[in-house]
């Protein structure tokens, strides 16, 4: 297989385009000569930070010039209409030509989910995208999804996020037999409101999918789940609970043991778990959210991502096209006559 071709929207995110630009360099000397780069966005701003970067005339990249950007408080479908040539637009639009396989984008989620969208359209027999997020367990990371992609959903719909979940965590992460939960107010078969209902009903039809019924907001971080589903109204709450949550106990962990030099003294002792636990929480190793269900590969970063997110996020990229996780996706829709 030769190279990965793969563009990225140098001009999304809140740090762009420095950092975005710092990591496509990190991408580049971590993994040789695995992807080609397509670099979009503002031609003089690539050169200037490559050249700082000492990566100007690599081989392995390739400059898109626009200087349009879709910025991270506009209005995501008014954008993607009156700014074309905007970078995540054109990114978008690179692999709807096959000139590049997916794309990473660190920018605006709603315009990146939305050039995919209405560029590439859904794979075969799939109602809307997902979004999913890789989030730390106590026995490591879950797939959850939605995480903001469809607001509203159907019990066809959430079905169909399960299976894609299903096999993101067989395919990406490894797992033989994940355990799939939809998440709810409770585990009884009849809780939640009628979507969960219904949805609970056809997630056990489908076939060789290991569904372990309801899951509550407790069971999230136990490790009794490896894939959880839910809409992506719910779930981008939760999404932002989470993020805010581990925020937060860090700090008011950090006051407390500034408050004692015992504590001080303990946590020096301890530094090395601590280190630990903040690289297990570190969502700069997942990199970004993949958008599953659209004909193509899309990785949305966090809009503060840095350059070691970015790089990881072009990996992400770069291992669901070398899995071919959108065919699997495809393969196994077609296969559950249940869902049609």
């Amino acid at each position: 297989m030769g190279q990965i071709p793969i563009a990225i929207d140098i001009m999304g995110g809140d740090n762009a385009p420095g950092s975005i630009l710092e990591g496509v360099c990190e991408a580049l000397d971590h993994y040789g000569d695995t992807y080609h780069l397509h670099l979009v966005g503002d031609a003089d701003q690539i050169k200037a930070g490559l050249s700082r970067l000492g990566k100007q005339g690599d081989a392995r990249l390739t400059i898109v010039p626009t200087t349009a950007v879709i910025e991270m408080a506009e209005h995501p479908a008014m954008a993607i209409r009156s700014k074309p040539q905007a970078s995540i637009c054109v990114a978008a639009d690179l692999v709807k030509k096959k000139i590049a396989q997916g794309f990473f984008s660190a920018g605006n989620t709603g315009a990146a989910v939305g050039a995919s969208y209405l560029k590439w359209r859904m794979l075969p027999g799939l109602e809307r995208p997902a979004l999913v997020t890789l989030i730390p367990s106590e026995t490591g990371r879950f797939v959850f999804l939605d995480s903001g992609a469809t607001v509203d959903c159907t019990p066809l719909i959430l079905t169909q996020f399960a299976i894609m979940g299903d096999i993101y965590a067989r395919t990406l992460l490894k797992k033989r037999n994940p355990a799939v939960g939809l998440l709810c107010n409770g585990t009884e078969e009849g809780k939640g409101i009628h979507l969960t209902q219904e949805t609970f009903k056809m997630l056990r039809e489908v076939p060789g999918m290991n569904f372990v019924g309801n899951v509550e907001g407790h069971d999230l971080f136990s490790g009794k789940v490896d894939v959880v589903v839910c809409d992506g109204f719910v779930g981008n709450v939760v999404l932002k609970v989470c993020e805010q949550l581990a925020k937060s106990m860090g700090r008011i962990m950090k006051a407390k043991i500034m408050e004692r030099t015992i504590w001080k003294l303990g946590a020096f002792m301890a530094r090395g778990a601590f280190a630990e636990c903040k690289k297990a929480m570190d969502d700069s190793e997942v990199g970004g959210s993949p958008l599953l269900g659209v004909d193509g590969v899309c990785v949305i970063g966090h809009g503060n991502s840095n350059a070691k997110a970015v790089r990881n996020g072009i990996r992400v990229v770069g291992e669901m096209i070398a899995q071919n996780t959108n065919d699997s996706i495809v393969k196994l829709i077609k296969e559950y006559d249940v869902l049609h």
